[in-house]
This record gives structure tokens, sequence and C-alpha cells, in this order.
């Protein structure tokens, strides 16, 4: 059994090879760029984990882990676009580096290059990993659709963003896990309390993502703190803000909303702060962290097998960064 850290490194290693050719080196080199920010690799290896969960890890699961971040990678580059973030993981965004154009091609080669290692895979299990990536990559689609449409809704609840996030976030998480179960040789139990698990721990590992944005230390953070406020990105922390402020402080967050003043995320995280909503997060977080954990202690194998999943989520919703 192979600890977070070993996975991330064994994955690091073969990974590391440029994915794309040398030519156009405008488009490939924007693509090459983002691939080498450094990210967490936290989707790959869970699919690694996915596996090992069940039985030694396979070339197939390795294959399906590329695939994983190659499309998370694609998601993230035009996510950035679309939100007009400057940063990423401390460095520029490849559209603030590149250009829009080159930075949305090189988007769209990135999905196409996940689906050469999903083609890969072999033919046991071909059918049931394409439709279940299929299925994730138009569900992440369809929530990011849906933030983009929430940014212009006055009215969004708390429901609403949940489900949201469940799909542009979560899916992929639980998606990861269960496509490295399947390829595992675990039973359709199994795979439904992994993916459930990873769903769950997603929607926390969000709630995270949001504190993070408003409180957290843009240093360590590796993007601007208060992006999503200068956005007017109707996140847990704004949703339930709004539900929770006394009229006075519901107007003026309006207000700070249409306005976009120079000291708007001081303005905005002092009302938060007064309506308690950091800790508010925090408890909102642990109560999905317990779900997903639920979900862990239901499936189906001994219990050191588990053991470094349980690693990994503790540190994933008590990350800093």
């Amino acid at each position: 059994m192979h600890t977070f850290e070993e996975l991330v490194n064994l994955f690091a290693d073969r990974f590391q090879t440029n994915q794309f050719p040398q030519q156009p080196e405008a488009l490939y080199g924007a693509a090459n760029y983002f691939l080498q920010l450094n990210g967490k690799r936290v989707r790959p290896v869970l699919c690694l984990m996915g596996n090992e969960l069940f039985d030694i890890i396979h070339q197939n699961t390795w294959e399906a882990a590329i695939a994983v971040e190659l499309f998370h990678s694609f998601t993230l580059i035009h996510d950035d676009m679309m939100d007009k973030a400057p940063l990423r993981r401390g460095l520029s965004t490849v559209h603030t580096k590149y250009g829009e154009n080159t930075a949305l091609l090189a988007g769209d080669v990135m999905m196409i290059q996940a689906y050469e290692f999903i083609n890969k895979i072999s033919v046991q299990h071909l059918h049931s990993i394409l439709h279940l990536f299929n299925q994730t990559a138009k569900q992440v689609c369809e929530g990011q659709q849906m933030d983009i449409a929430f940014e212009k809704n006055d009215h969004v609840t708390l429901k609403d963003y949940l489900y949201m996030i469940t799909l542009k976030t979560s899916v992929l998480i639980a998606c990861s896990l269960k496509m490295g179960a399947i390829l595992g040789g675990a039973s359709e139990g199994n795979q439904q309390h992994v993916y459930e698990f990873g769903k769950n721990l997603g929607i926390a590992f969000q709630i995270q993502d949001d504190y993070l944005d408003a409180f957290g230390d843009s240093q360590k953070f590796g993007k601007q703190v208060g992006g999503d406020i200068l956005a007017n990105k109707k996140t847990f922390l704004l949703i339930h803000a709004l539900e929770v402020a006394t009229n006075e402080q519901k107007s003026n967050l309006l207000q700070l909303m249409r306005e976009n003043p120079s000291d708007k995320i001081n303005q905005v995280l002092s009302i938060f702060k007064t309506c308690k909503i950091d800790a508010w997060a925090k408890e909102l977080k642990q109560k999905y962290f317990d779900v997903a954990l639920q979900h862990l202690d239901a499936v189906a194998v001994v219990s050191v097998r588990k053991k470094n999943l349980y690693s990994l989520a503790e540190y994933l919703i008590q990350r800093d960064t």
C-alpha cells in the first residue's frame, strides 16, 4: 500500500514527460506550461488509491489517472478564462500569459489527449470507464454553466449551490475514485460507496476552497484572496450571508455586488465576520466530511487498506493552500 505522497511522486515520474509535441510551439508551449505549474495531483492519485483499495495498481489505472489529470487541467484553463483569474498556483494563468485564443485551444487539446489515454484501457473495462468518464465530463460542464448563470441571479439558494458544486467539483473526485475501484475489481456495492465517499469529500473540499478564497493567506493559497468576492460568485459564504444578514447588512452586500468599490473585499469580509460566516462554513464542511467517512467505513475491505484514504481525507479538509 502506498501513501498519498508516494503516489504523487510515482505519478509525477510517469507524467513528467511532455504530453504534447513541439509544434505548433505556441499551442503546445501553453499546454505544457500549465502542466508544469505543480498542482497537487489529487484527482489522479485518488484514481490510483481507488484501485489500491482493492488490489495492486494495474497499468490501466495509470492510463486512467493521466486522463483524469489532463481533463482536470482542461477545466481549470477554461475556468480561469471565464473567471478572468490572473493567477493559478501563484503564477500567471494561461490566458494571461498566452492570450485567450491560445488558452482556449490549449484546454481543448488537453481534453482530446485525455481520450487518447482512456482509449488505452483494456476492452474488459473500457465501456464502463468511458461511460463514467463521459457522464462526469458532461456534469462538470453543466456545473460550470450553472456557476456562470448564478453570477447574474440574486436569489440562488443553498440547495441550488450544493447541486452546482456537486456537478462542477465533486463528481470528478468521485469519478476518479470509482474508476480506480472498477479497475481494481471492486463489487458494484463497493464502487458506489467509494463514489459517495468521493462526492461528499468533494463537497467538503469545495466548502474549504470557498473559505480559503475569502479567509485564506494568498501566499499559501496561491491565488488572489477575495477573487470570488470580486467576481460576485455565489459561494457557500455569500449565499448563507444573504440568508442570515440583517436587512441593512443584506442591502450593503447587494450594493457592494453592484458597485464594486476599490475596498470591496474588505467590506464584504467585514460583513461575513459579523455574521459568523467563517464558523458556519467550518461546521458545514464537517457535516459533509462525516458523511464521506461513513461511506468509506462501509467499503467491504479490511481496515488497513483504507488507512491512507482516511489520512488523505483529513489533509484535504484541513489544508490552508
